[in-house]
This record gives C-alpha cells, structure tokens and sequence, in this order.
C-alpha cells in the first residue's frame, strides 16, 4: 500500500507474512539433513561392500571408532545410516534454531 508522498506503508498482513517467510522450519531441516548424511553413508558402504577386495573400505572402517556397531559391512550400512540420520538431524535442527534467532526481519522495506 502506497501512502501519500509515495512511501510505501506495510500493512499488518504484510508484517506477518515477512516474519512467516522469514523463519525456517528446523524440523524439515533435522529430516533433511539427517537423510542426506545418513543415506550418503549408507551408500558409500554398500558401495564398498559390493565393490568387495581383500581389505573392504580400511579408512571409512575408521568410523566404527566414534560409531559402536559401525563396520563397513551390510549391517554397518544400517547402524551407519541411523547413526548420521541422528546426527544430521540435530546438525540441521541447530541450523533452523540460529537462522531463526539470528534472522529478524527489517523494519523498512527495500
């Protein structure tokens, strides 16, 4: 809405729709991020895994350090999946809760 003299006003609607757009929702940034990270783990070992050999994913391997139950084997993609989901998850919740907290809409319009 234009007011006289051509500055434009915002109304209450247009508030309210700014501070909408303006927040992220942290949950479906968790859900995402966690299946990105979990299925790029989960891929990356079934990979290996079918790719076989001798010595199967030695640095990848390395993961069952901080993950218990990770190995690079079927039910290591499994456990690895869960394991990076959570993780994910958290990591993107974080994302959604310093964006929103950091990110307050202007009080003039561009």
């Amino acid at each position: 809405m234009t007011a006289p003299g051509g500055v434009e006003r915002m109304t209450r609607a247009d508030e309210d729709l700014r501070r909408t757009l303006a927040r992220i929702n942290g949950r479906a940034w968790g859900v995402s991020m966690g299946l990105v990270l979990g299925l790029g783990l989960a891929i990356a070992t079934i990979i290996l895994v079918i790719k076989g050999g001798r010595v199967v994913g030695p640095h990848l391997g390395l993961l069952g350090i901080f993950l218990p139950g990770y190995s690079v084997t079927w039910l290591g993609a499994l456990f690895g999946f869960i394991y990076f989901f959570f993780i994910g998850y958290a990591i993107g919740r974080f994302i959604g809760v310093i964006y929103n907290a950091t990110s307050r809409p202007r009080d003039t319009p561009r």
